[in-house]
């Protein structure tokens, strides 16, 4: 999983600032996504749109240019990991797939080997996709996004009201799975991917293997409080990342550097100093404290 968002120099070009995410993108990445392109485009009018390649996860409507042809964007938001391209007839519903990023730059600048979809707006800015993956998706709907298939069926947002724990208890008291399968379950609540689940159960120090059924109402208020704590300081920092991150203003951005667990197997936990456990759950690796998280 990694983000970037720099402030890096293109030639004459533009100095906007470049907003990627490169696998796997979670709720934390794509919200820094959101955050880096909503200057750039609420208000806009998309004057084109180029399509170099059809061929992500599903087709790319062919009628999609002539759709956003001269429209303007009203708001640009974030469901999950999708993020939602409001028009005043219908909603882009996009999603970064495994490897997808969005760049903003000036038009003059050469499309590279995967960049496959422009947005051009009235001020002289592209809006690029690229996704050497092509698992990405862009979607055009004319109905509330909030019914279309892709996201009818999604849990609550983590860090809502919602998600509470009343909320995760009366889900939680009928699973037999583990409680991270439980809180990375989509259709519980979204955007738990599997280092902030492991992080936060870490937190919470319960064990990832024990039974969602298992878990008191306690340690479930507990689990809510770390995974949203978590998650805004993951938003804070722009993300995770492997590789070389910044913020716009030249600023590293590691959320990183605040790992506890996740990629630490055999390293001594930070509270116990015991060797930091790795096993695989639902073919994702999981990390933790066999003393802390008993």
């Amino acid at each position: 999983m990694l983000v970037i968002l720099e402030n890096k120099p293109l030639s004459r070009y533009t100095k906007h600032a470049i907003i990627e995410v490169i696998p796997m993108p979670e709720l934390p990445e794509v919200e820094t996504t959101l955050r880096g392109l909503k200057p750039h485009v609420e208000g806009q009018t998309v004057t084109n749109l180029l399509i170099r390649n059809h061929h992500l996860r599903w087709p790319v409507p062919t009628q999609l240019p002539k759709l956003l042809g001269n429209q303007a964007i009203r708001q640009l938001s974030r469901r999950a990991k999708y993020l939602l391209w409001r028009f005043n007839h219908g909603t882009l519903i996009t999603h970064l797939g495994m490897s997808g990023y969005f760049r903003v730059l000036h038009c003059d600048v050469k499309a590279e080997k995967h960049d496959h979809i422009d947005l051009i707006l009235n001020s002289n800015t592209c809006i690029r996709y690229c996704d050497p993956r092509r698992f990405g998706a862009f979607v055009w709907t004319t109905a509330d996004p909030a019914t279309h298939t892709l996201l009818q069926k999604l849990g609550v947002e983590p860090l809502s009201p919602d998600f509470n724990a009343d909320y995760l208890f009366t889900y939680a008291k009928r699973r037999q799975c583990s409680i991270k399968q439980f809180i990375m379950n989509h259709h519980i609540v979204v955007g738990v991917g599997n280092i902030y689940a492991a992080e936060s159960l870490f937190a919470a120090k319960i064990n990832p293997k024990r039974a969602a059924n298992q878990v008191g109402k306690s340690r479930l208020a507990s689990l809510v409080t770390e995974i949203k704590r978590i998650l805004r300081k993951a938003i804070k920092a722009g993300g995770t990342t492997l590789k070389n991150f910044h913020h716009a203003d030249g600023k590293p951005g590691f959320f990183k550097f605040h790992l506890q667990v996740y990629g630490q197997a055999n390293a001594p936990c930070p509270h116990c100093a015991t060797p930091i456990k790795q096993i695989t759950q639902a073919q994702r690796s999981t990390y933790y404290c066999p003393k802390c998280q008993r």
